[in-house]
């Protein structure tokens, strides 16, 4: 039968498109670590702060709140709100060994952790003021071991990784213990960094030196994992930081990474690797937030 040039013509695109290369993925993202600094679509910075950090999120207001690194201005660490001008509008000094979360709540509070002989995780007002205090059941003779990116959850609960004792837990307000999931006894030094409650109510837990991203339910059950022996080259060093996208995929930077070119990757559920941020420049990054996708905003908070 001969086709009518409309036919033709519909059959000819129908067929490119059939074999056409998937649209190229750009993100645009915060990054913390040796290296603080809003990065645009090509990688290349659009703003810096002069320290390295723990933990940060750009805010609804253009500003970025930060959990800094101990250093001469801020000996115990530090959780500051700074402009794109660099101007600290907000600021508490840790007062123990480091912080290592810092995190904007609906209420205006920020949250955050502080590590050493005594630790604990805060909830402080615009002035300072602390208004919550959790202290923290782990060990505490490795202070820089003892929590990482700690969150909390719309319940009004906390989560927190904790790295040595091997365990994720989440607590209430006055300190109790409500759910944990211990990971792996092999290998072992799977200590948990990220955990993030998603809103299937199962949380998305990275492994750091196990180079292990795992997503449990909420008995504990592994429902999903990714591993190096997932992907066409290892590309999970030491992963730390995570964040899931709203399209569900799940993208993970690798802090070990040396060498390596890839920083960080991009999974769609099924394990395919669909984005990379590759750059030359030795060591990884800490943490992160994925702002955009080619050019769109997320929506939503950040599940980070």
């Amino acid at each position: 039968m001969r086709l009518t040039p409309l036919a033709l013509l519909l059959t000819t695109l129908s067929a490119f498109a059939a074999t056409a290369e998937p649209a190229k993925i750009t993100h645009s993202m915060f990054i913390a670590g040796g290296e603080t600094a809003i990065l645009d679509a090509e990688g290349q910075p659009i703003w810096k702060y002069p320290a390295a950090t723990r933990d940060g999120f750009v805010l609804p207001n253009g500003n970025v709140l930060l959990a800094v690194s101990k250093n001469k201005d801020y000996p115990g660490g530090a959780v500051i709100e700074i402009t794109r001008e660099n101007k600290v509008v907000f600021e508490y000094k840790g007062t123990q060994s480091e912080v290592n979360t810092a995190q904007l709540l609906a209420n205006g509070n920020i949250m955050l952790t502080e590590a050493g002989a005594a630790p604990r995780l805060l909830e402080v007002d615009r002035t300072g003021k602390i208004v919550v205090e959790v202290p923290l059941q782990c060990q505490n003779t490795n202070h820089h071991m003892e929590s990482r990116m700690a969150r909390k959850l719309p319940n009004g609960n906390y989560l927190v990784p904790q790295l040595i004792d091997k365990v994720v837990r989440e607590y209430t307000p006055e300190g109790k213990i409500v759910w944990e999931f211990k990971a792996p006894t092999e290998p072992n030094d799977a200590w948990p960094f990220t955990a993030i409650r998603l809103p299937n109510g199962n949380t998305l837990v990275n492994l750091t030196h196990s180079d292990t991203s795992v997503e449990v339910d909420p008995a504990g059950k592994v429902v999903w994992q990714l591993t190096n022996a997932d992907l066409p080259t290892p590309l999970l060093k030491d992963p730390c930081g995570a964040q899931r996208l709203p399209n569900g995929n799940t993208v993970i930077t690798s802090y070990g990474a040396g060498d390596q070119t890839v920083k960080v990757l991009e999974v769609t559920p099924d394990k395919k690797v669909v984005w990379t941020f590759e750059r030359e420049k030795k060591g990884g990054i800490h943490e992160f937030q994925i702002l955009d996708t080619n050019g769109a905003p997320l929506s939503g908070d950040p599940m980070k």
